[in-house]
């Protein structure tokens, strides 16, 4: 007789029960006089959303600060820290590394500066506040081929546009911290739909 291990036998038990437990509950529906083709555990599932207005709006700048916190990291550690450091300009070693992480940066920050603005839109002071950047943030679509070829003006309105976004959302109670994505991160936030 072969020796089963007690994992085994208490997984398998485990699931026999819910099983039959499952199985039980659909029959009792059945036996009620009411015709249901599911289970009553299926039934119960629910989807869960915010139900007040006060929670909307804390999830509105929850998801703000994070958007805008990855945009702001991505900004500095791809575009500005090279940019001081002088890794744009000709002649500097790994140059066309730097500018392409730089351009991918660019397209990530555009795609979480979109998605920030529109969570904002929950939070009546956030969306007042950042009302004032749409037209700064709109213009940054066109800068990460900018950034490709090494313009520096590019790295400058990237930094004052995500500074403009953190004061925004400093004077509505929502500060926003840097938070650095990783280059993985870049490559599948930088096509992503804001």
């Amino acid at each position: 007789m072969p020796v089963v291990p007690i994992r085994r036998l208490a997984v398998a038990l485990t699931l026999c029960c819910a099983l039959l437990a499952g199985s039980a509950a659909w029959a009792t529906n059945q036996g009620g006089g009411q015709r249901t083709d599911r289970p009553a555990a299926v039934a119960a599932a629910a989807t869960p959303s915010p139900t007040t207005s006060a929670e909307r709006q804390k999830f509105a700048k929850t998801r703000f600060v994070a958007n805008a916190g990855l945009a702001a990291g991505a900004t500095y550690q791809w575009i500005w820290k090279p940019y001081k450091e002088g890794k744009f300009k000709k002649g500097a070693h790994g140059r066309k590394v730097t500018l392409v992480k730089a351009g991918l940066a660019g397209a990530f920050t555009y795609n979480r500066l979109k998605a920030a603005v529109r969570n904002a839109q929950g939070d009546p002071l956030l969306s007042k506040a950042l009302a004032p950047l749409n037209e700064a943030i709109a213009g940054l679509k066109d800068l990460p081929a900018k950034l490709r070829k090494g313009d520096g003006s590019a790295a400058q309105s990237f930094n004052d546009t995500i500074n403009k976004v953190k004061d925004a959302g400093k004077d509505a109670g929502a500060p926003v911290k840097d938070k650095v994505p990783s280059t993985g991160d870049l490559r599948q936030g930088a096509n992503a739909n804001p």
